[in-house]
């Protein structure tokens, strides 16, 4: 039985890992933090886990702990992460802290200095479909992006494969709860309800992770154009690949190739219709691929 702790258990985040692990059989959580809620019962703020778990938040996190997730902000894990490394627990950090292995690239796309360059060196980057071994034998994992893990998985297989051109256009969509829980105008509803909006174009922070992943699985350098939009539901990502072939394959070759790496994998699933629907709070994800004359959307 693994004890795991939760710094940062108020936020959509935090209360969706609680729901989670809260029903793992192999998971006892013995602390969630928050500042705010500080004695306050977890399944008062998220009301969703009443009968799943009698813990308050606290503003530490146990030393009984095994296992520590980070569901802060950016900014904030890595003043977190060495603290609980140094006690010998282990640590999953769900920002965007410990994505990124080149420090520059993570100062240029997060606007701010990174002060745990140790650790940020030993960081693994956390996509069991791809890096599962490393992940096995890490003492930091850094979890993907949301935006990211979809269009990976979506584009690895063909990149890999030495099948297609380096320049990828992707058109992602995401539903308003990836903006966190912090009310803004863009995800309030009359704003965003019956609309659809482009934003970050081309500056959007998961444009390098998704760069960095997929040269690190299969070696190679692409050029990733990348367009976030959000849409008007609450849960889901759906990530358009656009891919330009090298090579003379037609569709049944191309799925042989996404069936072939995905055979062993049972959360990622090749069909003919990938839809938001059957994979929504699910851990699951749906790849299609359509070939048209020398291109591919997965």
């Amino acid at each position: 039985m693994f004890k795991v702790g939760i710094i940062g258990g108020t936020g959509y985040t935090g209360g969706e890992l609680a729901r989670i692990l809260c029903v793992h059989p192999d998971v006892e959580i013995v602390s969630m933090t928050s500042r705010q809620n500080d004695g306050k019962k977890v399944s008062d703020i998220h009301p969703f886990l009443k009968g799943y778990t009698d813990l308050t938040f606290s503003e530490t996190i146990s030393d009984s702990a095994d296992l520590v997730f980070v569901a802060t902000p950016h900014g904030v894990a890595m003043n977190e992460v060495p603290k609980y490394l140094e006690k010998g627990m282990k640590c999953i950090d769900l920002s965007g802290d410990y994505r990124l292995h080149d420090v520059d690239v993570y100062e240029k796309w997060y606007g701010h200095e990174h002060t745990d360059l140790d650790n940020l060196e030993k960081a693994v980057y956390g996509l069991p479909e791809l890096f599962r071994k490393d992940i096995m034998n890490a003492d930091l994992v850094a979890n993907p992006g949301c935006y990211a893990t979809a269009t990976i998985l979506a584009c690895a297989p063909l990149v890999a494969s030495g099948s297609v051109e380096d320049d990828i256009d992707v058109d992602a969509k995401s539903g308003t709860s990836g903006a966190g829980m912090v009310p803004s105008s863009r995800t309030h509803h009359p704003f965003c309800g019956e609309s659809v909006i482009p934003y970050s174009i081309g500056s959007h922070r998961h444009t390098p992770e998704i760069e960095m992943a997929l040269k690190m699985f299969s070696g190679k350098d692409s050029d990733i154009l990348f367009v976030p939009n959000l849409v008007p539901i609450v849960r889901g990502i759906l990530s358009s690949c656009y891919m330009r072939l090298k090579d003379d394959l037609n569709e049944d070759d191309v799925r042989g190739i996404y069936e072939k790496q995905y055979a062993d994998e049972r959360f990622v699933h090749v069909v003919d219709d990938a839809s938001i629907r059957s994979v929504v709070a699910s851990n699951h994800v749906q790849i299609g691929v359509k070939t048209i004359k020398k291109k591919v959307v997965a």
